[in-house]
């Protein structure tokens, strides 16, 4: 039976609370979005700072967990049953989180498929799309002379904030109650102004959006959630 204290992860980041479920992760928007989680649910947890060098993601002690070599991953001591369970990709952890605590997931049948469909919205479209938008204004895609990948994340990232746009027109939260699905989108969009990219992707224009991301940043678990795993965890 997989234990913490015994799997290859805690060589490297030893847990000192086996008895809790461990966080490896960074604050990253896709990083935060556990924490955030874990925050808003009081479920007591331990984390970990995974940086994101090879020297860290891709050592045979992350790999041992996440073999994708991506941030966030989990190992639940109390998981189904039970049983510990290790989990990776932050779509997914998300949602056996609510069903753990049974918070923040929807709280009939029909509500859930709606929370997952926006988490769902989040993980294939703004997560991808903002990252590529990222790679190409602030990073190392914004020395390639070709103006089109740039152009073209561009665009995208101005749909899918109308499509957000549009959503949030007399709603407070993205699928009804706060939920998952806010805790995912919501720091991806607050990406953008790390990107440098609010003006280009006319983010002023889109006042419900930016009422949105505020009123989710003013959440107390969310600015906690936002500074983990801290330096030196």
């Amino acid at each position: 039976m997989l234990d913490v204290t015994s799997h290859p992860v805690n060589a490297r980041w030893p847990a000192q609370h086996p008895d809790r479920l461990q966080l490896y992760s960074f604050p990253t928007p896709n990083g935060v979005k556990i924490a955030i989680m874990l925050e808003e649910t009081g479920l007591p947890y331990e984390p970990h700072r995974v940086g994101l060098s090879d020297a860290d993601v891709r050592s045979p002690e992350f790999l041992s967990l996440n073999p994708n070599n991506k941030i966030p991953a989990i190992i639940d001591p109390d998981g189904p049953d039970g049983a510990p369970l290790a989990l990776f990709e932050s779509g997914a952890i998300l949602l056996y989180l609510a069903e753990k605590t049974g918070q923040f997931g929807g709280a009939t049948a029909a509500e859930r498929h709606h929370v997952t469909q926006w988490l769902m919205f989040q993980m294939g479209g703004v997560g991808p799309m903002f990252g590529q938008l990222g790679f190409f204004h602030k990073f190392a895609g914004k020395d390639i002379e070709d103006p089109r990948p740039r152009e073209r994340y561009i665009n995208e990232a101005r749909r899918l904030l109308n499509v957000i746009e549009t959503r949030l027109d007399g709603r407070d939260w993205i699928a009804g109650d706060y939920s998952i699905a806010d805790m995912a989108l919501a720091p991806w969009l607050n990406a953008l102004d790390f990107y440098g990219a609010k003006e280009m992707v006319g983010w002023a224009d889109h006042s419900r959006t930016v009422a949105y991301v505020e009123r989710f940043m003013a959440r107390p678990a969310v600015q906690r959630g936002m500074k983990i795993p801290a330096e030196g965890s």
